[in-house]
């Protein structure tokens, strides 16, 4: 099993996620006493938070190449930025590194290309809502469709985002707030949601929809532990 290097803390709540999926899937593909083989990076999320809001994105990219080569030199296999905020800086960090960097745009994109979906809608913060470096990658790569909120929606979604999940509350009139919005963009044509910050899947489930839905986290957990376990199957 290769190891898998996560940069995490971005929040530590969904994180928490990523290594707890991580370890179910591989007791669920291996059996036994089998878990995971991973190296965390856990940043402060406050400095990385900072940095968003300020739109140091420069700052923010050296904080994540820093642990990047961090992971490396301690042995890890592969590179998973657990945020889709911060694969704002994908490209840097890959550059950066010998190991390759498992894209979470990438594996979600295989999921809705796989499904019925062709105009998904994404719940994100709004960093991830309106600049190009996601949508553009699913848009423009994968030819998907992709559905943002209206401009009122995406500030009530990054804020419960930021206020609510990564602080670890979590509140039934936030979720029907979600659900609202997304119940408005399925009524004007989306065939789906994707659940673009790993925070969100904290919030909703695919249970809460009729239309094909895509928890980021799960996805590219999976994805990783694909790369992390080639062929290894149950002993």
């Amino acid at each position: 099993m290769k190891t898998i290097g996560l940069l995490g803390g971005m929040s530590w709540e969904s994180t928490a996620v990523y290594y707890e999926t991580l370890n179910w899937m591989v007791r669920a593909r291996l059996g036994g006493l089998h878990s995971a083989r991973c190296l965390l990076f856990s940043f402060d999320f406050a400095d990385v938070e900072a940095a968003q809001a300020s739109g140091d994105w420069d700052r923010a990219r050296d904080l994540m190449v820093a642990a990047a080569r961090n992971l490396e030199r301690g042995g890890a296999d592969c590179l998973v930025i657990c945020t889709n905020t911060m694969h704002k800086v994908a490209g840097d960090v890959q550059a950066a590194v010998a190991i390759p960097l498992i894209h979470i745009a990438h594996a979600t994109a295989k999921a809705v290309a796989g499904s019925p979906s062709k105009a998904p809608l994404l719940l994100a913060t709004r960093y991830t809502m309106e600049q190009d470096f996601y949508t553009g990658y699913l848009s423009g790569y994968h030819g998907l469709d992709v559905i943002v909120p209206p401009q009122d929606d995406r500030e009530i979604v990054h804020r419960i985002i930021y206020e609510e999940l990564c602080r670890g509350v979590i509140l039934p009139a936030s979720k029907q707030a979600c659900l609202e919005i997304a119940g408005r963009a399925i009524a004007a044509g989306a065939d789906g949601v994707i659940f673009g910050c790993t925070e969100i899947g904290l919030l909703i489930s695919a249970a809460d929809f009729s239309v094909p839905s895509f928890d980021t986290t799960t996805l590219h957990a999976e994805a990783a532990l694909d790369f992390a376990l080639g062929g290894l199957t149950a002993s």
